[in-house]
């Protein structure tokens, strides 16, 4: 008799699906309108600019680990409505900014009320998620930063045309204390956590600040961070050098809507089959959005790569995520998320400093060509870190089952 499946879509999962989707739509928006703030309203120049931006990556990736060391001791609804509360504290800030530095100091601080948040976030509705549909909730949950990334975006230049900055503040600050609101409404499961495990994870050994058994998935994925990060960077650049310029405004739009479209059958496909079927088509599909996109001279092509890109990459992400859930104690889960995004934080965040000195070489048609090979020789990277355990447990699972092996 077939067991029924476990529910997933419960009413805390999709509170907290919801309020990540509010910060994350608070990132997207300021994102795009904050080195033209600095620029307009400071007089900054373009790396002061750049910096406001990028500062608030840097607070997210220091308070990530942070927030993955304490999760369990302090208590994830502290944590969460903590970052919560610190996320709106600094939206209302921006509005009393009265310099530059000021500014810069406000983004920090609203990166690490982001990496907070977001680090809770993570974690509590991972452990919502019924292991058995590990792969299909976090694909659907993902989904939630994959419709802020295309929204907020738009949101922002929507904002920027036709009113002012001080719009844009007030926006964030509705969406902002609309999260704190919602959350209250959502049952935050705590660790079940025994004195032993307790005492194993105070001090500061690096094991207290990152998950052993979540690092090697996300090794992978600092690769597949710093691959994706030229595609951040340069896609402007790279657009407006073959002509294709508006083509670049619906890149991101056709990505997010192949990331909807295909999560749902990936997130079932790993549960179903495993990683491996899920992870190698995807690490091709990614190596193959970005050789298209190295090669484009049309919209169309653009556009497909970027169809490539959002199959590939997105399924990477949510994949890899899962993975590194899944071979965690069930008491770190905490630890491991936010070492699965310190890594994936800092591919994308060293990926432009880097590709910077590659790019006047190569240009960037090789530059995307480079990257290309670099995602195709992850099949390899990803065999070892993780796919040949996976085969072997399939393989193991298969001889144990009750029919055993086929009969050769």
């Amino acid at each position: 008799m077939n067991q029924a499946k476990p529910k997933l879509w419960t009413k805390d999962f999709v509170i907290i699906s919801a309020a990540n989707f509010f910060v994350a739509l608070t990132f997207f928006l300021l994102m795009t309108n904050i080195a033209v703030y600095a620029i307009e309203e400071f007089n900054a120049s373009q790396s002061k600019a750049g910096l406001a931006s990028s500062i608030f990556i840097i607070g997210a990736l220091l308070f990530r680990l942070f927030a993955g060391k304490y999760m369990e001791s302090i208590g994830r609804k502290k944590m969460l409505f903590g970052g919560l509360f610190l996320f709106l504290c600094a939206t209302l800030l921006y509005f009393a900014v009265a310099n530059l530095n000021l500014l810069l100091l406000v983004r920090f601080i609203h990166g690490a009320a982001f990496g907070i948040s977001a680090t809770a976030m993570s974690t509590i509705v991972m452990d919502i998620i019924p292991r058995k549909r590990l792969g299909e909730g976090t694909s659907y949950f993902s989904m939630s930063a994959t419709l802020a990334m295309a929204i907020g975006p738009f949101l922002g230049v929507i904002i920027s045309r036709y009113t002012d900055f001080i719009v844009a503040f007030e926006v964030c600050t509705f969406f902002s204390i609309i999260n704190i609101i919602i959350s209250l409404f959502a049952y935050i499961p705590e660790a079940r956590i025994n004195k032993e495990e307790y005492k194993a994870m105070q001090g500061f050994k690096w094991q207290n600040f990152f998950e052993v058994k979540a690092i090697p998935i996300s090794i992978m994925i600092t690769v597949m961070g710093f691959a994706y990060s030229g595609i951040l960077t340069f896609l402007t650049s790279y657009t407006r050098e073959i002509d294709l310029i508006e083509g670049a405004s619906f890149f991101f739009i056709v990505y997010a809507v192949f990331i909807l479209i295909s999560r749902p059958f990936t997130g079932r496909l790993f549960d179903v089959q495993g990683a491996n079927p899920v992870i190698y088509p995807a690490l091709i599909i990614f190596a193959s959005g970005l050789a298209l996109l190295s090669q484009t001279h049309h919209g169309f092509t653009l556009l497909a790569a970027g169809a490539l890109v959002g199959l590939g990459y997105g399924t990477l992400v949510s994949c890899s995520q899962a993975i590194a859930i899944k071979e965690s104690p069930r008491h770190r889960i905490g630890l491991a998320t936010s070492t699965f995004f310190v890594c994936l934080d800092g591919g994308v965040g060293i990926g432009p400093f880097l590709q910077g000195y590659v790019t006047p070489v190569v240009g960037l048609r090789g530059l995307y060509m480079t990257l290309a090979f670099i995602v195709l020789a992850c099949v390899l990277l990803y065999y070892l870190v993780h796919g040949k355990k996976e085969s072997c447990r399939k393989r193991y699972s298969i001889i144990n089952s009750p029919g055993g092996l086929p009969p050769q």
